[in-house]
Order: structure tokens, then C-alpha cells, then sequence
């Protein structure tokens, strides 16, 4: 580790996600570490991580390179959701410009059973496009941001699970239930009975707080549509956990230690 006259080792996590939350809590115990989280500011009432916190864009790849650069960043955690391909993209693009040592934390995704009818796509238009052919009361849990996709879906009822209140356009038969998982099985397996769900929309998250809508699906006989996950940038390593992570920034901490 680095020598006790060094200040911290600054990492900056880009969080938002509960991995980001344990890796935030593990880091910031440890006196050479200096752990900022930077969350992207669109709930409205986010769980805070242990550390310091920014909340807001950086302006690009560009402002983020230089914020790395004025807060001497000496490692960068993408941390965020899955689905969070653009600020993947300008992470990756910002890390190598300010020759930042780069890391992606990402969940494992999901694996279809036994039982499970799911049809995997790669987008949300891909999604929408499947709907007819499956039923008419459908479960979409893929996040309020999303919902123009659905918009013309005239003919179909919508369920839509979020965090925040969505905001127009979205489809015009559609009920909003406002709550953040984790959710139980007993819960899920209530929602499709109640509002006779006949296929759910959901994208390849991973986490297992939301995983029991897919056991309630698979028990019911409801098929799932999944989005598929985007790629990590390439050249980008990739850890499974937290645990992981904090084991890949120790190694850097220790490499810039005996600089």
C-alpha cells in the first residue's frame, strides 16, 4: 500500500447502482483511499453512498477528462447500470485521454431456466415491435426514460414500474406504480395475478433485488421479453462484484505506490 506520508489515492466511482453503493462503503474505510461517487442526477431522491458525492453530467468525455485531471483522479470505477452504455462510452473515452486506469463493474445478467419463455432482443424498439404477438396487458419494468418507444402501442394496457413519475411521450393506456425494488416473489406473483399480466418487458439488469418478477412470470406461464445488455467498451476489464473491484484498485493503489 502506499506509504503513509502519500495523500489518499483519489477513485472516482460512477455509481447509482447498489454494487456502487457496497463498493463506496467498502473503499471509503480505508485510510489511503480518498472514495468520490459521481451519480447522474435523474432520481429524485437517490440512496447516497458512504464517502464524498457529485451529483450531475460532467459535459462529455471531454469534461470528464479534465475533472479527472483537477481532482487528480488516480483510478475511475464505472459502476453504473448495464444500460448505462453512453456513460460507459464517455468513460472509457475521458479515462484514456487523462491516462486514468480504467474499470467496469458490472453484474452477471441473467440466465433463462427451466420453464422460462423468454424472446431476447437488443433494443427497446425490438421490444415493442414483439408486443402484439404476445398479449395485450403487459408488465414493463425498463425504467421511465424509455417509454417513447411504446408510445403507438395504442391497442395494448401498460403497467409501468419506476422509481420517478414518468413524463410524457408513453403509451396512452398505461397505469404507473411509483416504488424502488427490492421486491419478493409474493409481491411479483400478486401484481400479474392482480393486473392479469400476460407478457412482462424487462431488460437484462442482473440484479437480483428485480429478479423475482422472472420467477413469478416462469410460474405463471407469462413469456418475457428481454433486452439484451450492451457491451462493455472494448479494452475495458471487467469486474463481477465489489469485492472484485476492490481487489483490482488495490493492485493500482500498489503499483502507484512504488512509483
Amino acid at each position: 500500500m502506499p506509504d503513509a506520508a502519500r495523500p489518499p489515492r483519489h477513485v472516482l466511482i460512477l455509481g447509482g447502482t447498489t454494487e456502487a453503493r457496497r463498493l463506496a462503503a467498502a473503499l471509503a474505510v480505508e485510510p489511503a483511499l480518498r472514495v468520490t461517487t459521481s451519480l447522474a442526477g435523474r432520481v429524485a431522491a437517490p440512496r447516497l453512498p458512504a464517502g464524498e458525492v457529485r451529483i450531475g453530467g460532467f459535459g462529455g468525455p471531454e469534461g470528464q477528462a479534465r475533472w479527472l485531471r483537477e481532482h487528480a483522479v488516480d483510478a475511475l470505477i464505472d459502476a453504473t447500470h448495464p444500460f448505462a452504455d453512453t456513460i460507459s462510452h464517455n468513460a472509457a473515452v475521458a479515462a484514456a485521454t487523462a491516462h486514468v486506469p480504467l474499470l467496469a463493474l458490472r453484474r452477471p445478467g441473467w440466465v433463462p431456466g427451466p420453464g422460462d419463455a423468454w424472446h431476447q432482443v437488443t433494443s427497446l424498439d425490438e421490444a415493442a415491435a414483439a408486443l402484439p404477438a404476445l398479449g395485450t396487458r403487459i408488465f414493463l419494468t425498463t425504467g421511465r426514460m424509455g417509454l417513447a418507444h411504446f408510445a403507438h402501442l395504442t391497442d395494448l394496457w401498460f403497467l409501468v414500474r419506476s422509481v420517478d413519475a414518468p413524463e410524457p411521450p408513453h403509451p396512452p393506456r398505461m397505469t404507473t406504480l411509483l416504488d424502488r425494488g427490492p421486491f419478493t416473489l409474493d409481491g411479483e406473483r400478486r401484481l400479474l395475478r392482480d393486473h392479469r399480466i400476460d407478457v412482462l418487458v424487462t431488460k437484462d439488469s442482473g440484479a437480483t433485488a428485480t429478479a423475482a418478477k422472472l420467477t413469478a412470470a416462469r410460474e405463471a406461464g407469462v413469456p418475457v421479453v428481454v433486452v439484451q445488455r450492451p457491451p462493455v467498451p472494448e479494452g475495458v476489464p471487467v469486474a463481477a462484484g465489489p469485492e472484485e473491484a476492490a481487489e483490482w484498485l488495490r493492485g493500482i493503489v500498489s503499483g502507484a505506490g512504488s512509483d
